[in-house]
C-alpha cells in the first residue's frame, strides 16, 4: 500500500514530551541504528492503526522536536483530535508504543573480543577526556559492557568521577604493563554506579606511576614491549567487554605508541572497528598538533605493517560566535577528513566534572549528552 504521504517531504513538528520518555527513545533509536525523526514515524503510523492506548504521564514534559512527513502530521492531528486527546499526549502515546514494540536487542559476547576505541592527540586541553568519557557513558547506555581506561598520568579522568588515583606502591596498569604487579588487571577495575549504565561502565583508574612509564618502556630490552604492552595487560579483559576506550596521555611517546597499537585492526576485525578518534579544536594549533599525530600514526603502521584506523574527528568546545577562525577551521577539519560530531562549548559538561558526576547522568538531554550518543552510533554501526 502506498503511504498518503511522501516521506522525503517533512516538516517540523514541536510538542512536549516526559524528559524520562524522550531520553528513552534517544537510547532505543541509538541501541537499534533508527533515526529518532523515523522512529516517531512509524509509532504514529502504528498508533492510527490500533485501538484506544491507556494515557502517558505528560507531567513536566519538556520540549520535543523532530521531523514528520508533512501529510503524516496534518493526519495525525486529526486523529488526535477525534480521539480526544492532546497532541502531546498522542504523540506520548506513539513514542511508548514503538518503544514497546522494538526491544533493545539481546546483548551477545563477540567471538573475537572487545573492540578497541581510543581517544588521543599530543595537544592537551582538547576534550580527550570529557569525549572518552562521554562515548564510554553513551555506549553503556546502549547496553554494551565497556571498560574505561585513564591512561593519563595526570588522571583527570580518575578524578573527573570521582574516584582517587592508584597511589604510586599500588598494583596499577602500568605495572601490569611491565610486569611488575601481583594479582589480576581485573582486580584495579571500579564500577561507575549510575543507573543509566549501572553495571555495565568500568573505570580503570589512572596511578601516579604512570609518568613513568615512557621512559621504562624505552629502557626495556625485550623485543617489541614497548608496541604490545598495553595489549598483553588487557589481554585478559577482552572477553569479559564489549568495548574498551581508553582516554590517552598528551604526548607521542611510547606510552602513545602501545596505544596505537593497542587500537590496531587485527586480522579477525573488519576494517573501522577499532582505531582512534581525535579530539580536535576550532583553530590552528590543534591542526598542528594532528599533523605530528598523523605522522607517529604513519611511521607506526609503516615498521608493524599494521592498520590503525582513524575514525574520524571530534571537534570539541565548538561556539560559532568565535567568528571566521572557528567556522573556517572547522570546514578546513571537515576537508581534512570525517568530522563525526561537533561538541558545542556550553557549561553541562564543566558542572558535570566540577559535581564528579557523568555527563549522561547529570545532563542527558543536553546537546553535548547528544553529540557523545552520535559518536557512539558511529562506533557500532
Amino acid at each position: 500500500m502506498t503511504a498518503p504521504y511522501d516521506p522525503e517531504e517533512r516538516e517540523k513538528v514541536v510538542s512536549k514530551l516526559p524528559s524520562a520518555l524522550r531520553r528513552e527513545l534517544k537510547v532505543r533509536a541509538a541501541q537499534l541504528g533508527i533515526d529518532i525523526k523515523d522512529a516517531v514515524t512509524e509509532g504514529i503510523v502504528a498508533w492510527r492503526s490500533c485501538d484506544p492506548l491507556p494515557p502517558v504521564d505528560t507531567s513536566g514534559g519538556g520540549p520535543f522536536s523532530t521531523y514528520l512527513p508533512a501529510g503524516l502530521y496534518g493526519e495525525f492531528k486529526a486523529d488526535c483530535k477525534a480521539k480526544g486527546v492532546s497532541f502531546a499526549q498522542g504523540l506520548a502515546q506513539a513514542v511508548r508504543l514503538w518503544l514497546d514494540s522494538h526491544p533493545t536487542a539481546r546483548r551477545t559476547p563477540r567471538p573475537t573480543g572487545a573492540r578497541r576505541i581510543i581517544f588521543g592527540n599530543q595537544k592537551g586541553g582538547v576534550g580527550k577526556t570529557s569525549a572518552s568519557a562521554g562515548v564510554a557513558e553513551a555506549l553503556a547506555e546502549m547496553g554494551n559492557k565497556v571498560c574505561l581506561i585513564d591512561f593519563d598520568p595526570q588522571g583527570h579522568l580518575t578524578k573527573q568521577f570521582g574516584f582517587d588515583m592508584l597511589g604510586i606502591d599500588d598494583p596499577s596498569l602500568a605495572k601490569h604493563m611491565l610486569g611488575e604487579a601481583k594479582g589480576e588487571v581485573r582486580d584495579l577495575l571500579v564500577p561507575i554506579e549510575e543507573k543509566a549504565f549501572a553495571g555495565r561502565l568500568f573505570l580503570l583508574p589512572a596511578c601516579k606511576d604512570a609518568f613513568l612509564l615512557d621512559a621504562k618502556l624505552a629502557t626495556t630490552r625485550q623485543v617489541r614491549v614497548k608496541e604490545t604492552a598495553l595489549e598483553k595487560a588487557m589481554e585478559p579483559l577482552e572477553k569479559q567487554f564489549d568495548f574498551i576506550v581508553v582516554d590517552c596521555p598528551p604526548s607521542l611517546g611510547y606510552t602513545m605508541d602501545t596505544a596505537l597499537y593497542y587500537a590496531r585492526t587485527r586480522d579477525e576485525e573488519e576494517e573501522g572497528t577499532s582505531g582512534i578518534f581525535i579530539p580536535v579544536l576550532a583553530e590552528d594549533s590543534s591542526a598542528d598538533a594532528y599533523d605530528m599525530l598523523d605522522e607517529q600514526i604513519q611511521e607506526l603502521s609503516n615498521d608493524m605493517d599494521v592498520l590503525i584506523g582513524e575514525l574520524g574527528f571530534v571537534v570539541n568546545m565548538y561556539d560559532s560566535r568565535r567568528g571566521w577562525v572557528a567556522t573556517s577551521s572547522l570546514d578546513g577539519w571537515k576537508e581534512l577528513g570525517d568530522v563525526v560530531a561537533v561538541i558545542p562549548d556550553q557549561s553541562e559538561q564543566r558542572k558535570a566534572v566540577r559535581l564528579k558526576q557523568p555527563l549522561l547522568s547529570y545532563a542527558p538531554d543536553s546537546e553535548q549528552a547528544d553529540a557523545m550518543r552520535k559518536i557512539a552510533l558511529k562506533v557500532v554501526s
